[in-house]
């Protein structure tokens, strides 16, 4: 496998691309922002289907989990597959099965529907997360050869936490406004999956199949023995802050709902985008730190974030509760970042879509088992003593992961 370097990649039969390297750089982000945004677009949903429903808490985290669980899978089985299959393709069956996920919410609408619906969705993810970031690395690479790597991960990332913010706000913007809140915010984002994977039909390939293709193997860390411990370290600041962010994709609408007495729907989702959001904006503003000075400021948001979120469910405190989740979110902005970079600059262009898969595997593993554990808490807790103990696992999780971070990229 190689990477295409002219200024015209061509398909297998010989047909010039439509698009430039330039304009398909952003014809992906543009797809990777919409399958990330309807990856959380359920967000404020989940208090709608537990009152029409009547099933416990602990179900809207099995219901969250079931995608991450997906997404893990993928990640594992298929994450790697454009390192040798190619990036187009790979990406267009990726957001084709976010639509197949989008026409199962609307047609099954009962519980083992939004399972299924759910584990689909985060297949496509896994599929897409790994393969859109080696892609949108490689087409900049090409349209702008002499520019900084790291604004192509500065730009993927931002997509990819931009995506995760507008899917709550979409989504609650339509439950509170919207004449069917259970079908308007699907039937807006199947429209917008179908145009992406046309746009991406159409978009520049940057790896050169093989005639002969390798044995298929799953999901390892193709990286040399010497850089295997700064990726591992960076991968465990990847589960701690993904935690965070899996509280606010799940867990949040409920507390707010329950705990802090407010059951808006638009706010269920503005809570959550905020909280995203304050993650993309991180990474611009403090994108001309060094990456340790990224890390440091990082992990204190992180760990101040994680403060105010429980002491704002103790107290109650819808405010504190929300401010903790903003500052929570800028530090995992800046960490994310740190770890998308990091995992890039280790990998050799062959491998490339294979380590951070590897990366967002453990990455979402972090956003599925906290959850989990939470949603147990809250059947034999109260919610704030489970969010609490929550606030103070992961604190302690940032922190050793955080030192570790630090400690190997010293070395």
């Amino acid at each position: 496998m190689t990477t295409l370097s002219g200024p015209r990649a061509l398909d297998k039969a010989g047909s010039p691309v439509r698009f430039a390297h330039s304009t398909g750089f952003w014809m992906i982000a543009a797809a990777f922002l919409i399958t990330m945004a309807f990856s959380t677009v359920p967000t404020p949903l989940y208090a709608i289907y537990q009152r029409r429903d009547g099933f416990p808490t602990f179900m809207i985290t099995v219901i969250f989990a079931t995608y991450a669980v997906g997404v893990m899978a993928s990640l594992y089985l298929a994450g790697h597959v454009s390192d040798w299959l190619g990036r187009r393709r790979v990406a267009l069956l990726a957001v084709l099965a976010e639509a197949l996920a989008a026409a199962i919410f609307l047609v099954w609408q009962d519980v083992p529907g939004l399972l299924l619906a759910r584990f689909v969705s985060g297949v496509g993810v896994g599929v897409l997360t790994a393969t859109a970031t080696a892609h949108l690395s490689e087409l900049r690479q090409i349209a702008r050869p002499r520019e900084d790597g790291s604004r192509s991960a500065l730009i993927s990332s931002m997509v990819n936490l931009g995506g995760l913010a507008f899917g709550p706000l979409v989504g609650g913007l339509l439950a509170q406004y919207g004449s069917a809140p259970l079908d308007r915010p699907y039937e807006l984002f199947l429209v917008l999956l179908l145009l992406s994977a046309l746009g991406i039909a159409l978009v520049p390939e940057t790896v050169e199949r093989r005639e002969e293709r390798p044995a298929y193997r799953p999901q390892r860390v193709a990286l040399p023995a010497d850089a295997k411990p700064l990726f591992f370290a960076t991968a465990a600041g990847a589960f701690a802050a993904f935690a965070i962010f899996g509280l606010f994709t799940s867990l949040a609408p409920t507390f707010l709902a329950g705990t802090l007495h407010h059951t808006s729907r638009l706010l269920a989702g503005v809570v959550t985008f905020v909280v995203f959001i304050a993650g993309a904006t991180s990474q611009v503003a403090f994108v001309r730190l060094a990456r340790q000075q990224q890390l440091r400021l990082g992990l204190a948001s992180m760990s101040a974030g994680l403060v105010g979120i429980a002491v704002g469910g103790l107290i109650p405190s819808l405010w504190l509760f929300v401010i903790g989740g903003v500052v929570a979110g800028a530090g995992v902005g800046l960490v994310f970042r740190g770890a998308v970079a990091t995992a890039a600059s280790l990998a050799d262009p062959g491998s490339r879509g294979e380590v951070l898969a590897a990366l967002f595997l453990i990455a979402y593993a972090g956003l599925a088992l906290p959850v989990l554990a939470i949603g147990v808490g809250i059947a034999v807790l109260p919610e704030q003593v489970a969010l609490l103990v929550f606030a103070a696992i992961i604190l302690v999780l940032v922190n050793l992961a955080g030192l570790r971070m630090l400690k190997a990229q010293r070395a």
